[in-house]
């Protein structure tokens, strides 16, 4: 480590413990009742997240208690790898996703009055270039956080997937925005504060779920059910994403933390 590393380290120590510097958390509860996405038939859906008492203070351990956990890997605040879709089969799984890549700039396009008029809002090309006029390039290995306002519904099934015998109504990213992000640009991927990195009806756009087709087969990534993106600035938050290191792994459930310069 240089003498500068060192520093910055200390430096960055030093503001966590004097408050100058503040931990977001942008992770949603994990419990039985978190949100999940339902795929329709003939599709198999992931199993809820759940708990299993093994012992509790008592004969199967009288000093202890500990749980098993049962969950399907896309539950929740998670991440997804690349070989999650098929255009990125032959990618990173969670275990082999460079720890660099999950640490990164956090920036945030704000598009929660355009959402509030249409749920059904996908962001273009032009909302991205725009984004850059306004605030510069987007950073290298940065996360690209696309606000909408979304994490209001975060503990409410009905409302979060917000279906109808049409389908989800939900925000996200236009094909040609996907393909952008994807090719365009340098950032590590894309969080998203809904169900899944794709709008409610990204199935009806060309390719089939673009966020998840041209993001994951360029090696980004994308994390779902974010929370608390109002509190973030639209530049200059450092995001960590945590996941398991799940050997094959398609995703995880993941803890994600912002720091963030107190003003």
């Amino acid at each position: 480590m240089t003498i500068t590393t060192a520093n910055s380290v200390t430096t960055l120590l030093q503001e966590l413990a004097t408050g100058s510097v503040k931990i977001l958390d942008l992770t949603n509860r994990l419990s039985p009742e978190t949100p999940t996405l339902r795929l329709p038939d003939p599709f198999l859906n992931l199993i809820d997240f759940s708990t299993e008492t093994v012992s509790e203070y008592n004969e199967p351990g009288p000093f202890w208690k500990h749980k098993n956990i049962h969950t399907g890997e896309h539950i929740g605040t998670h991440i997804d790898a690349p070989v999650h879709w098929v255009s990125g089969r032959d990618g990173h799984d969670v275990s082999t996703i460079p720890t660099e890549r999950l640490f990164g700039p956090a920036v945030v396009l704000d598009v929660t009055q355009e959402v509030a008029e249409d749920p059904d809002f996908l962001i273009r090309v032009e909302h991205l270039e725009q984004w850059q006029k306004d605030h510069g390039p987007l950073p290298q290995n940065a996360w690209l956080l696309l606000r909408t306002g979304w994490d209001k519904y975060a503990q409410d099934q009905e409302a979060f997937l917000n279906a109808d015998e049409t389908g989800s109504h939900t925000p996200g990213l236009s094909a040609e925005a996907a393909l952008w992000l994807a090719t365009e640009t340098n950032i590590s991927g894309i969080g998203v504060d809904t169900v899944g990195i794709d709008a409610g009806r990204g199935a009806e756009l060309e390719p089939p779920f673009p966020a998840h087709y041209h993001l994951l087969g360029n090696d980004k990534y994308g994390v779902t059910s974010l929370q608390n993106l109002a509190e973030l600035p639209t530049t200059g938050a450092m995001l960590i994403v945590a996941p398991l290191p799940i050997v094959g792994g398609t995703g995880s459930p993941a803890r994600v933390l912002a720091l963030v310069q107190n003003a």
